[in-house]
């Protein structure tokens, strides 16, 4: 028997938090896969408890810097359910519209200076504007457009302040928003012509079928509400999500892996997973696009998840104008309410996926229980299934091809573990 063959990467980099890879081969098997996960625990569900709950929103926007949204919009909406709390139509339009921010930001970073070099064989963003100049200003541009809209609605563009439950504690004057439309006209235009530039890559010819798993509203491309849903066939109340779903430590990562209930299976969350159950509710320019350039369906290639992410752009710009051009101010701008006894949840979709929150609070206003389920969390298993089938096929390549075949698998969910922007260092020890 030949003796084993491992593959490593110590410090997994340009991905958000520290992180490794293992690969064991033997005879050209593949004996173990490991994501390895190695950040300190950050005990965020812990901080929240014994605190005021108006205090949840603040905290937990401070999780991650790139989508603080999500984690603000999920811990309100669940409070607000433990509350019995109704937002008005106002709010909840002004809500989508801070979401929107947060995936054009999110997503031009990803597509034009995170993953793009990838496909086009630079080191990184910095590297490839030396040749893709205009492209990598153009998403430099976009971002800065999801921060301006972050910073209007939510008091700052990092870490927004201005979100509170039951509504925001300022609503933003009608013409700071109306001041946007220029930029956002602009934008839309762009976004269709990054989103064309990334469906020209040239792709890996891997096809992966997994159980998808998304919100998904009747009536709209879902961010902040509806029914947990799943490619398999099933959906769910959100209250329902822990009976489905279910979380477990395992030894090589000091992050939980999500599972499916019963069975035991991984499962994907994400613009893919989003795109394939929703794809007749997003924008009309975005639908029209999709069409243009020939984005199959269901599409089951996590490298394409970069074209996903272009249409999702398109749909925010689309909806982030409609928005814009009708805004008025809400009146109140949070709707009040008392303090009891009670527990809620909420799931909304943040630019990685699926995101998860659960609070139990007394009548005092006092947290007393919390739980958040992050999108990465949902998806390393699948990460980790997805690596074990499609590192056969590079096995026959050099150490640097095999490294890069690695890097931008990974990279193609745009994991969410910390803020980074080199590549991973790849150690590939052949027998």
């Amino acid at each position: 028997m030949e003796p084993a063959r491992t593959i490593q990467v110590k410090v997994l980099t340009r991905v958000e938090g520290e992180g490794a890879l293992f690969v064991r081969l033997r005879n050209n098997i593949i004996e173990d896969v490991r994501l390895q996960i190695y950040e300190p625990p950050r005990f965020f569900e812990a901080f929240l408890c014994d605190r005021s709950l108006e205090e949840i929103p603040d905290i937990t926007a401070r999780i991650c810097g790139i989508c603080p949204v999500a984690y603000q919009m999920s811990s309100v909406h669940a409070l607000e359910a433990a509350l019995g709390i109704v937002i008005s139509p106002e709010i909840r339009r002004l809500r989508r519209l801070l979401y929107c921010g947060e995936w054009i930001e999110s997503h031009a970073l990803h597509m034009h200076l995170l993953h793009a070099p990838d496909f086009l064989g630079y080191e990184s963003g910095i590297a490839m504007a030396q040749d893709h100049k205009r492209e990598v200003a153009r998403g430099l541009r976009l971002k800065k457009h999801g921060n301006q809209l972050l910073d209007v609605l939510g008091g700052r563009a990092i870490h927004p302040v201005n979100v509170c439950v039951g509504g925001f504690y300022r609503a933003p004057r009608r013409e700071d928003l109306t001041a946007l439309i220029p930029d956002f006209e602009w934008g839309l235009e762009a976004a269709m012509a990054a989103t064309r530039w990334v469906a020209g890559f040239d792709f890996p010819a891997f096809r992966q079928p997994c159980e998808l798993v998304a919100v998904v509203h009747p009536d709209e491309y879902a961010m902040n509400e509806g029914r947990v849903t799943s490619s398999a066939g099933h959906s769910w109340p959100v209250d329902e999500y822990e009976t489905a779903f279910a979380e477990e430590h395992v030894a090589h990562s000091t992050a939980l892996q999500s599972r499916r209930v019963p069975g035991g299976t991984s499962y994907l969350t994400g613009p893919l997973a989003r795109i394939n159950l929703s794809r007749a509710q997003l924008s009309p320019a975005a639908r029209r696009l999709a069409d243009e350039i020939k984005f199959e369906s269901p599409c089951q290639n996590p490298f394409k998840a970069i074209i996903a992410r272009g249409l999702e752009l398109v749909h925010a710009y689309e909806v982030a104008l409609e928005i814009l051009k009708t805004y008025r101010p809400p009146v109140p701008s949070r709707i009040p309410y008392l303090h009891r006894q009670g527990s809620g949840c909420a799931a909304t979709e943040a630019p990685r996926g699926l995101l998860y929150n659960r609070y139990t609070v007394d009548a005092t206003g006092q947290v007393t229980a919390s739980r958040i389920v992050p999108p990465t969390a949902q998806n390393q298993r699948q990460i980790e299934q997805d690596l074990r089938d499609h590192l056969p096929g590079l096995l026959h390549l050099g150490d640097a091809e095999v490294a890069l075949g690695c890097e931008r698998l990974v990279r193609s969910y745009d994991p969410c573990i910390s803020c980074s922007t080199h590549f991973l260092q790849l150690k590939l020890e052949r027998s």
